[in-house]
């Protein structure tokens, strides 16, 4: 089902230079005992960006998946972007979270690094909704204009395409505003961060029983603090 989204986004990250890496041994591809899932990732080198990585999981028409999270180079500290998308099919139901990941949770750094998302959290006021999130704090790691949904068929096929689009492209755009610009947070601070994203992210990700439920514990601890997280062990 988001096949089309990982061809956009891989398009992008090529037209600026991405050049795949593979993950760690193992973690590039899975395939669950029954053979009813199967998962792959990768990892990305892009100019202007440490680390970025991609997870795409296909369980037919039970379950859709895509995933991404992108981690700016350490004298930038503009926010990281991060991808939820996951389709629920056997209940037509849709998750969907686009957001620039804040580093810090103050008005001015929202200011400096935000003017395209708030446009587009006030474009596509079906995907702004103020509902909770689950498992994580939205006042930490998350912005207050983070597109979310939780909707249905009508949403996947129509608002969501478009608004991933644009949220891709705000993206690419408020990169090349932020690297013209000097960063006001140090790059050892930014460091810092960052690995406390990935602590965090890492202690409270919602997904980690559901890989292992589909692929097994083993597995599913190395990809987590191995690939999704690696700052956390």
């Amino acid at each position: 089902m988001f096949d089309s989204f990982l061809g956009q986004l891989n398009a992008g990250l090529e037209a600026r230079g991405g050049i795949k890496m593979p993950p760690p041994e193992g973690l590039d591809s899975c395939r669950s005992q029954k053979g009813s899932s199967e998962i792959f990732s990768w990892l990305w080198q892009v100019p202007g960006f440490r680390r970025w990585r991609v997870s795409r999981m296909d369980a037919g028409e039970s379950l859709q998946v895509l995933n991404s999270v992108a981690y700016p180079d350490l004298d930038n500290d503009q926010p990281l972007m991060g991808i939820d998308l996951l389709w629920f099919g056997g209940r037509q139901k849709l998750v969907a979270v686009l957001d620039f990941q804040p580093l810090k949770q103050d008005p001015e750094y929202f200011d400096r690094h935000f003017l395209e998302l708030r446009r587009l959290h006030e474009k596509f006021p079906e995907l702004s909704g103020e509902e909770t999130m689950r498992s994580f704090d939205p006042n930490q790691y998350f912005s207050p204009y983070l597109l979310f949904c939780r909707g249905g068929a009508d949403e996947a096929s129509s608002s969501l395409p478009v608004a991933f689009q644009a949220f891709l492209e705000s993206y690419w755009q408020m990169t090349e505003r932020s690297q013209a610009e000097t960063s006001l947070i140090a790059p050892d601070e930014v460091g810092k961060l960052q690995i406390a994203y990935d602590q965090y992210s890492a202690e409270r990700d919602p997904a980690h029983g559901l890989f292992t439920s589909h692929f097994g514990k083993s597995w599913s601890d190395r990809f987590l603090h191995e690939f999704l997280f690696p700052a956390s062990i």
